[in-house]
C-alpha cells in the first residue's frame, strides 16, 4: 500500500472512527489518541491486507473496536462501595422502631456468624465499619460489602 493511498484512507475514515468513540463516551483526547492508535494498527497491517476481499473498512472497524476493549480493560477503573451507603442505610432504624428487641436477635441468629459479628461491632459497640474490619480481619472494602448484605438480610427475615 502506497502512502498516497493510506493518506486517503485516513481522510476517508479517521472522523469516523473518531466519532465511532465519541459514541462509546470518551473523551475528545482519549478519542483521538485512540484514532491515531486504529491507523497504526491498520498501517501495520496494511501489508497484508487484501482490498478483494474486504474493504479497508472493515479492517478499521473491528481494529477500532479492538483497541476500544483494549482501551477500557487496561483503564478499568474499580469504584467502591462508599461506607455511607454500607453501613448508613435506614435500614437499622426502621428495624428498631418497627420489631422488638426479641425478634431482632432472632433475626441476628439467622445471619452467618462473620455477618453477624460485624453488625454487632458496627451498630452495638459503635465501631467504625474500618475499624470492625480489623477486628474481624478482613479487607475494608469487603467489610463494606459484608455489612450491606447483612442488613438486607435482616431487613428480609424481619419483614
Amino acid at each position: 500500500m502506497t502512502q498516497k493511498e493510506k493518506d486517503e484512507i485516513y481522510k476517508a475514515y479517521s472522523k469516523k472512527v473518531f466519532y465511532y468513540f465519541i459514541g462509546k463516551h470518551l473523551n475528545e483526547d482519549d478519542a483521538d489518541d485512540l484514532t491515531a492508535n486504529v491507523f497504526v494498527k491498520f498501517y501495520d497491517k496494511s501489508e497484508s491486507f487484501d482490498p478483494s476481499k474486504a474493504s479497508p473498512s472493515t479492517l478499521i472497524y473491528r481494529i477500532a473496536h479492538n483497541t476500544l476493549i483494549d482501551f477500557w480493560r487496561v483503564r478499568k477503573e474499580h469504584s467502591e462501595l462508599d461506607e455511607e451507603i454500607a453501613c448508613k442505610d435506614d435500614t437499622l432504624d426502621n428495624i428498631l422502631t418497627e420489631e422488638t428487641l426479641t425478634e431482632l436477635g432472632q433475626a441476628l441468629m439467622r445471619l452467618p456468624d462473620r455477618e453477624r459479628a460485624l453488625v454487632v461491632l458496627v451498630c452495638y459497640d459503635n465501631k467504625t465499619l474500618k475499624e470492625a474490619a480489623e477486628i474481624l480481619k478482613m479487607s475494608y472494602s469487603n467489610s463494606k460489602i459484608i455489612m450491606k448484605n447483612a442488613l438486607a438480610e435482616l431487613k428480609e427475615f424481619l419483614d
